[in-house]
């Protein structure tokens, strides 16, 4: 696939051996990202944290959905909006209309922080409010000490990055390439916006200034902006 990459982005893989420059195309530039080289990107062929560090928020949280999947759940989830403290539900393979989901399930994409206790104590009662006892919490980080032992004793499944992993490594080599596959779906390093569900452009401050990711719904306004993808950056 040819993608122009923000600067940011293709410098990261680059260094990490998985970006090649090519030859710059004699059609027009894209509009939203004028002057990027073409280049082609290569994505892992196995499950690793890197992985997890690459591809933007929405693409990690359908990986976790395809996971439960897998498991034997049939899923339900949210593309954008307002997600009431909930990702994914859970419900059984046999459940008929109007059933009530068997658990539902937290995301969050953070590199460096730990979830702490108070996110778990909200997905607890996001499960009360559904009447819901059982919930997992999945996270590309880790978890604190007091969001563990709260978790234990209110029917929470935690899953850190090393978990999530491991969870990865028991599935056959075709699901793992097929979850690899949802993973790399698509403008995959591109953030989408959580409010408008459409993938955000990169955009300048001004003339010279820095790059951010804004949505293109900004005149209808969606005032949604993310720095580019901060995991990518060294250190």
């Amino acid at each position: 696939d040819h993608d122009r990459l923000p600067r940011a982005i293709a410098a990261r893989l680059m260094r990490a051996g998985r970006l090649v420059d090519m030859p710059a195309p004699a059609s027009p530039l894209t509009a939203d990202r004028p002057g990027r080289p073409a280049a082609t990107a290569s994505v892992p062929e196995r499950w690793s944290r890197e992985v997890f560090e690459l591809i933007e928020w929405r693409r990690f949280e359908a990986v976790v959905e395809a996971l439960f999947a897998q498991a034997g759940f049939e899923t339900r989830s949210q593309a954008h909006g307002a997600d009431g403290g909930v990702d994914i539900w859970l419900y059984s393979v046999n459940h008929a209309d109007g059933d009530a989901p068997v658990s539902i399930v937290q995301c969050k994409q953070w590199m460096r922080q730990k979830v702490g206790v108070k996110e778990v104590r909200e997905l607890r009662g996001v499960m009360a409010q559904h009447a819901i006892v059982r919930g997992q919490f999945v996270t590309t980080s880790d978890f604190s000490a007091d969001a563990r032992d709260f978790a234990e004793g209110n029917g929470i499944g935690l899953h850190d990055v090393d978990g999530l992993l491991r969870l990865i490594a028991t599935r056959d080599a075709k699901q793992q390439e097929a979850l690899l596959r949802v993973a790399f779906d698509g403008d995959w390093w591109r953030p989408t916006c959580a409010s408008c569900g459409i993938k955000l452009i990169e955009r300048t401050t001004g003339e010279g200034g820095r790059s951010f990711w804004g949505c293109e719904n900004y005149s209808a306004g969606c005032r949604t902006q993310l720095p580019i993808r901060l995991q990518y950056r060294e250190g």
